[in-house]
C-alpha cells in the first residue's frame, strides 16, 4: 500500500469527509509519540500513493521522527490522480481544510504544509487559502516554479516558509535558479529560508523520485534539515 519503507512503520488510513459534499479525502497517518508538530504531507506527481510510493516524502517519512506525517492521497472523486490545475484551485484546498481540521484530535501541535514537485503546488495553495489561523508553516521541496506554482499566488504566503533545493535538480519544471527568487518574493513571510543541497545521484528519469530531483543519497540529510527548521519556527 505505501511500500516497504512505510509497511515497516505502521499507518493509519482514514477517509476524511471533505468540505466537498460527497467527497471523501484519504490519508496515511504516521503518528508520533511526542511531536513538535503535524505535517500534511504532499507527494508529487499525480497523486495516487500507490503510483508515488517511492517520493522522497514517502521515502523519507520515517526521518520526520519529531512531527506526524499525515500522507495525502488523492480525492475520491479523482481516484485517477490530479493534475497541477487542480492543485492549485480552491476545491483542492477544501480537502486540506478537512486534514488541517482532524489533525488536531490526534495530537494538540502545529499543522504544518509540505509539499514536493508538483505536491508544493498543493502545499502554497493552501497555505495561500487557509492562512496564518489553520497553518504554522509551509514546507516546499523541488517545487515546479514553471509546471503551476505562479497559479497558486505562493508569493502571498503569510507563513514561515521554507523553499528545499537541489542544486542540480534536473526536473525540467523545477529548475534550481528560481528558488531564490521565489524566497526574494515571499515580502509577507514572518520568516523564510532556502535550503540549497547537492546531490548527483540518480536511478531513475529526472523527473522522478529515485534521482537528484528527490535528493537521491541525501534524504535523511534534507528530512533533517526540514525539521529542525520546522521545530525552530
Amino acid at each position: 500500500m505505501l511500500g516497504a519503507t512505510m509497511a515497516a512503520h505502521a499507518a493509519e488510513k482514514f477517509e476524511l469527509p471533505s468540505g466537498r459534499p460527497g467527497v471523501s479525502q484519504l490519508i496515511y497517518l504516521h503518528p508520533a509519540p511526542q511531536p513538535a508538530a503535524s505535517a500534511v504531507s504532499f507527494p508529487g506527481g499525480s497523486g495516487p500513493v500507490c503510483a508515488v510510493r517511492k517520493n522522497f516524502l514517502i521515502h523519507a517519512a520515517v526521518e520526520f521522527a519529531p512531527a506526524g506525517i499525515a500522507i495525502v492521497d488523492t480525492p475520491s472523486d479523482h481516484p485517477g490522480g490530479v493534475d497541477r490545475a487542480f492543485r492549485a484551485r480552491a476545491v483542492a484546498a477544501l480537502d486540506t481544510a478537512a486534514i488541517v481540521a482532524f489533525l488536531p484530535s490526534r495530537a494538540p501541535v502545529p499543522v504544518w504544509l509540505l509539499g514536493t514537485s508538483s505536491g508544493a503546488i498543493s502545499a502554497a495553495n493552501a497555505g495561500v487559502r487557509l492562512g496564518p489561523t489553520r497553518i504554522a508553516g509551509v514546507v516546499l521541496t523541488s517545487s515546479a516554479w514553471t509546471g503551476g506554482m505562479q497559479a497558486t499566488h505562493f508569493q502571498m504566503l503569510r507563513l514561515p516558509a521554507l523553499i528545499g533545493h537541489n542544486r542540480h535538480d534536473g526536473c525540467p519544471p523545477s529548475p534550481f535558479d528560481q528558488a531564490a527568487p521565489a524566497v526574494a518574493s515571499l515580502q509577507n513571510a514572518p520568516a523564510k529560508e532556502l535550503i540549497a543541497v547537492s546531490s548527483w545521484a540518480s536511478l531513475s528519469g529526472s523527473r522522478d523520485a529515485m534521482s537528484r530531483h528527490g535528493y537521491l543519497g541525501i534524504e535523511k540529510q534534507v528530512a533533517r534539515q526540514i525539521t529542525d527548521w520546522i521545530k525552530t519556527h
